[in-house]
């Protein structure tokens, strides 16, 4: 099926939308596996949203996932208003072939003559033989428009129940309906494949083609993404920008993979598996056309799969942006093996070692009042003493804290909590005593002496 061709088309919004790239990775995938092609066209026809910038974002946020000029299956990107004369001539032709007309009502003459606010276009303008205003597409009266849906079947709309639609302005500007499918005309798109908002689109459209001498094509409807009220994901409400979570330390590897798992799966019971192996097993009819559950905690849970698979010089490289420039990259070093086996999102790595490079511990207030509730004097006593002689190895530091905890009456784990919150500032982090190694012995008893002195007021 070399000749199949897929188009993604986003509009500049300002941020890319992880719904948006799940259409575009499906995209990727069918003309990928199919050795088709993926268009890339951005619909930048909506002056308020033509911003350079926000184009730019496009393309990047595509190229993180991995859809990108650098591949044979990519083409573009193109840009809508390019094609503003082929949407005026098609404007021109569907009136001249009786299939569209000029129409001057306004919504409050619609609602005057129909008296109410919530019927469609009753057709008023459709013999009155202007050469003015809006332009209208003339529905069929009877009968059904079928969509054959790849993902959701024969999809039927009554005839009746359409409005005359409007496909261009008073100022001959096309709407959406029309400038995309003409678009999609003027490419060769054959397969359709997006979000099902846009079902109600493709039943105008499904009009449209035929009526500009073109075959309509493939369609697919994608299930919606919903949030955990079982809701549709909303910029306003959820965290739905794909660049804050690239930001935040989400590697695309991870992302990739947990967003084609939305509404399709590869037939087995894997979910962690690489592009490479997803891609030959992709089939639209095996989307499931009921809503996909956004968790973030099991993308979570899949980009610390990916962060324990890198190879170590590898997850060092990719810590380096969430690190201080002046911090010694030696150091990281000695406890990037730690922390890779710790950390979900990169951009946790900083907490988890960042009491290694500064003077004092940043001290968490409610860790600190936790672990040192019950006067834990005389378990930092015992133990700074003991770091004057003890071996300078991780066993070695632990047998000695086993040592002080025993002399007061504490297993290790209650020891550990205070000398942790002196020595990191933190409950949680790193193994202990592989981190009071790498500390140091003059910098570890430095971090003891001032907890203490802080204890004591």
């Amino acid at each position: 099926m070399t000749d199949l061709r897929v188009r993604f088309a986003p509009s500049p919004t300002g941020m890319f939308h992880v719904g948006g790239a799940r259409t575009a990775l499906f995209n990727w995938a069918l003309a990928v596996r199919s050795g088709g092609r993926f268009v890339l066209r951005i619909e930048d026809t909506d002056a308020t949203r033509n911003r350079p910038e926000w184009t730019e974002g496009i393309i990047s946020a595509l190229d993180w996932i991995g859809i990108n000029g650098g591949a044979p299956a990519f083409e573009g990107p193109y840009f809508q208003s390019a094609y503003e004369p082929q949407h005026r001539e098609a404007v021109a032709k569907l009136l001249a072939d009786g299939k569209a007309y000029h129409c001057d009502c306004t919504r409050e003459l619609l609602v005057a003559r129909t008296g109410s606010e919530h019927k469609g276009y009753d057709g008023h303008c459709r013999d009155r033989g202007l050469t003015e205003g809006a332009v209208r597409f003339r529905t069929p009266d009877e009968g059904v428009t079928v969509v054959d849906d790849v993902i959701r079947g024969r999809v039927e709309f009554p005839n009746d129940a359409q409005e005359d639609f409007v496909i261009a302005r008073t100022d001959g500007s096309p709407l959406y309906v029309l400038a995309n499918a003409v678009d999609d005309i003027t490419q060769g798109i054959t397969h359709v494949v997006r979000g099902e908002e846009h079902l109600g689109n493709a039943a105008k459209q499904q009009l449209l083609w035929p009526a500009l001498g073109a075959t309509p094509p493939v369609w697919a409807h994608l299930p919606v993404i919903v949030n955990e009220q079982r809701k549709k994901l909303s910029k306003r409400r959820d965290k739905v920008a794909l660049e804050d979570y690239r930001a935040e330390g989400y590697l695309a590897e991870a992302m990739v993979n947990y967003l084609m798992l939305l509404g399709w799966g590869p037939g087995d019971d894997r979910e962690i598996m690489p592009w490479s192996e997803m891609v030959p097993l992709f089939r639209l009819d095996a989307v499931n056309s009921s809503s996909a559950y956004f968790d973030e905690k099991k993308l979570r849970a899949f980009n610390g799969e990916y962060i324990r698979a890198l190879p170590l010089e590898t997850f060092e490289e990719r810590c380096a942006p969430y690190l201080e420039a002046d911090w010694d990259r030696e150091m990281f070093s000695k406890v990037a093996a730690l922390a890779q086996t710790r950390i979900a999102v990169l951009s946790e790595i900083r907490q988890n070692v960042d009491f290694l490079f500064l003077d004092e511990p940043v001290f968490d207030q409610a860790s600190w009042d936790k672990a040192m509730k019950n006067s834990p004097v005389e378990i930092l006593t015992g133990y700074l003493e003991r770091l004057d002689t003890v071996s300078w190895d991780p066993e070695s530091l632990k047998e000695a804290l086993e040592a002080v905890g025993t002399a007061n009456g504490l297993k290790l784990g209650k020891a550990q909590a205070p000398v942790r919150v002196a020595v990191t500032g933190r409950t949680v982090g790193l193994p202990l005593f592989e981190s009071i190694e790498v500390l140091g012995r003059e910098r570890a008893q430095d971090r003891i002496r001032a907890a203490l002195a802080r204890l004591r007021g």
